[in-house]
């Protein structure tokens, strides 16, 4: 038996949490909190950070959302959910870096009930990275800590949501990975509520485990004009895939969410430039040659 109450107090605490310790990281700004009511049921809070030391732009929103109709984008896996009434709940974080050696990052963990009797339920969520200019052994230390936060709960877990995220952050218009990955998960309840919630919970809580330390060895990186221009400009695939491929996105607008909340996901400023390539042997040739392609990260930590 699912109880969204107890994933909804988990969730807000998250947020909580990751506001704090993200805050403590940047040691400047701090986020402005705005609370939010949806007119078809529901409401959330997001919380914003802006211009800070480390950070440009960090969003860490909470969501509870519920109604007479699952959206579209909720319903293309199952079709037999089409009409029935639905609560989701979540908390999603999109950290934009002032520095181009800090990569990027995103991080979401919801859950769906859909129905009134015998309600169907599932956890969703993840966590992946885009880098500017990588480093392997941040690229390593990130997946070592995907992995430790699946194999508690079955070692099969990391390579296949490893893999899910591999092919779910990736945009086919440009033939090329988002960034470099971590997990994706959905439909997740077949351990039951119990385990599948401590999974979801160990993943959330592990986040900031993984993305810390590559902020702390690499936020005072020199950097120009150039990695600038070329950070940027990467921030458009960023643009590109949460408006065209990105569920979360268009089921909150699809839900009829709040839409400044839902596209705090995108960067406060990103530039397209007309049929761009890299430099031959440039570094950031480099990140396209080297990491924008699936592939066994961990491989190489030994």
């Amino acid at each position: 038996m699912s109880n969204i109450n107890q994933v909804k107090e988990y969730l807000q605490g998250l947020q909580k949490h990751l506001c704090a310790e993200l805050e403590q990281l940047d040691g400047q700004a701090t986020f402005v909190r705005d609370p939010w009511q949806r007119s078809a049921g529901g409401g959330g809070e997001s919380r914003v950070l802006s211009d800070g030391k480390i950070f440009e732009q960090a969003g860490v929103g909470f969501s509870h959302v519920f109604g007479d109709e699952m959206p579209p984008s909720a319903t293309k896996n199952r079709p037999e959910l089409a009409g029935k009434k639905f609560q989701a709940v979540g908390v999603s974080l999109v950290i934009h870096p002032q520095n181009p050696y800090v990569p990027t990052t995103h991080a979401n963990f919801r859950f769906f009930s859909a129905g009134e009797d015998n309600p169907v339920w599932w956890f969703g969520g993840g966590f992946d990275l885009t880098p500017y200019y990588p480093f392997r052994e941040d690229i390593v230390h990130w997946h070592q800590q995907a992995k430790a936060s699946c194999d508690p709960f079955g070692e099969e877990l990391y390579p296949r949501y490893k893999d899910w995220c591999d092919k779910y952050f990736y945009l086919k218009h440009r033939n090329e990975a988002r960034g470099v990955g971590g997990l994706f998960f959905d439909d997740v309840n077949a351990a039951g509520f119990e385990d599948s919630f401590a999974f979801v919970q160990t993943v959330g809580n592990g986040f900031l485990d993984a993305y810390a330390p590559i902020v702390k060895r690499r936020a005072g990186h020199p950097f120009g004009a150039r990695q600038r221009e070329f950070q940027l400009y990467r921030r458009g695939r960023y643009v590109e895939f949460n408006l065209l491929y990105d569920r979360g996105t268009l089921f909150g607008l699809q839900s009829g969410g709040r839409t400044e909340s839902i596209l705090m996901s995108l960067p406060p400023q990103v530039r397209w430039k007309y049929n761009w390539q890299p430099e031959p042997g440039s570094p950031e040739e480099e990140l396209y040659r080297d990491y924008l392609k699936p592939q066994d990260w961990l491989s190489t930590s030994t």
